[in-house]
């Protein structure tokens, strides 16, 4: 990555409360599951990855970008970041509106979610809400394309709002970063293409990729096929990602640049017993790898600090309890050993 004078992460998007639910089976319409444990905490691309960077004890910066509600919720944000010195002049507080909520359900025994998400306050967020002129930070990072209304819309000119405030952070200086949401709909390929032409590093999981692109990663045991992760992330360099698109999925990480470098990182041989919720583990992961990103690491250290901090994450039910300092985070990876290495 090119270096410049600027200094610290500015990221921006959705700003959530999660309210975690453990319990002991996903149920059919109509039954019942029991819950075991419930948990309260961050949810979001920015929040995440602004409390994991600063768990993380970065040495740089931290500022936020968003909408919330005057409620409870939103105020619980506003200390949180006030506690973390995380920058937070431009978190607009919505009145009448309230903050964005996710109510998670994750099965206790194999730590897979599912989301039930109010879209509150976020869905207001709009190109007008973002001025680059108030931060010198070297990166910005925007999440979750496809959970953002206003920032989702197309215009006539084709761009839609999330494109339009991705290359005013580029001709303000910053490298972009984006991240997806995991949904089931047919919208991957008309918004988020927009918005790749503006995007330094973009992150996507196996299910995202596949929307994107219609290739198929998962082969018949349910695992990414590493070949077609990169034929995947090679489609979308193609379609105007401007450096480097990184993919992540259980069994590890791939980044694949404009410059034909292509890596593979497996991720951290967890013992199941020890993973707790696997809530915000994507966030994590980018956490990790914009903090390299930032140091002026070469990539492929980058994906292994972001599968260490991910491993770290999912020794709590929420996103961001059990992260530490970065240094830890890679000597916990180490320890563990990797998947199939």
């Amino acid at each position: 990555m090119e270096k410049n004078n600027r200094n610290g992460v500015l990221a921006g998007g959705n700003w959530i409360i999660d309210f975690v639910k453990m319990i002991h089976v996903y149920p059919k319409e109509n039954a019942l599951a029991n819950i075991l444990h419930q948990d309260s905490g961050n949810g979001g691309a920015p929040f995440n990855v602004l409390k994991a960077l600063h768990k993380m004890q970065v040495s740089f910066p931290l500022e936020g970008v968003g909408a919330i509600g005057n409620d409870e919720k939103g105020d619980e944000i506003l200390r949180q970041c006030s506690s973390m010195g995380i920058d937070c002049r431009q978190l607009k507080v919505l009145p009448g509106v309230e903050t964005s909520y996710t109510d998670v359900m994750t099965v206790s025994e194999t730590g897979r979610r599912t989301f039930f998400h109010y879209r509150g306050a976020n869905a207001f967020l709009d190109t007008g809400d973002f001025d680059f002129s108030f931060s010198q930070a070297k990166i910005f990072h925007l999440g979750y394309l496809l959970l953002l209304d206003k920032l989702d819309e197309l215009g006539p000119d084709g761009m839609s709002g999330a494109a339009k405030v991705l290359q005013q952070a580029k001709k303000s200086g910053f490298i972009t970063s984006a991240d997806v949401v995991s949904e089931q709909s047919d919208r991957y390929t008309t918004i988020i293409p927009p918005s790749l032409p503006f995007i330094d590093i973009l992150f996507i999981n196996e299910l995202e990729a596949k929307m994107l692109t219609s290739i198929e990663l998962v082969d018949s045991n349910g695992l990414v096929n590493v070949s077609e992760g990169y034929r995947a992330a090679e489609a979308i360099l193609d379609m105007g990602v401007l450096k480097w698109v990184v993919l992540h999925f259980p069994e590890g990480a791939i980044a694949v640049s404009k410059e034909g470098k292509s890596i593979f990182q497996p991720g951290i041989a967890m013992p199941p017993e020890l993973v707790i919720g696997t809530v915000g583990a994507g966030d994590a992961f980018a956490a990790g790898v914009l903090a390299g990103v930032h140091e002026g690491w070469e990539m492929g250290k980058n994906l292994l600090l972001g599968v260490s901090v991910a491993a770290r994450s999912l020794l709590d039910s929420n996103a961001s309890g059990s992260i530490v300092a970065w240094e830890e985070c890679l000597d916990f990876g180490k320890g563990l050993g990797y998947r199939n290495g």
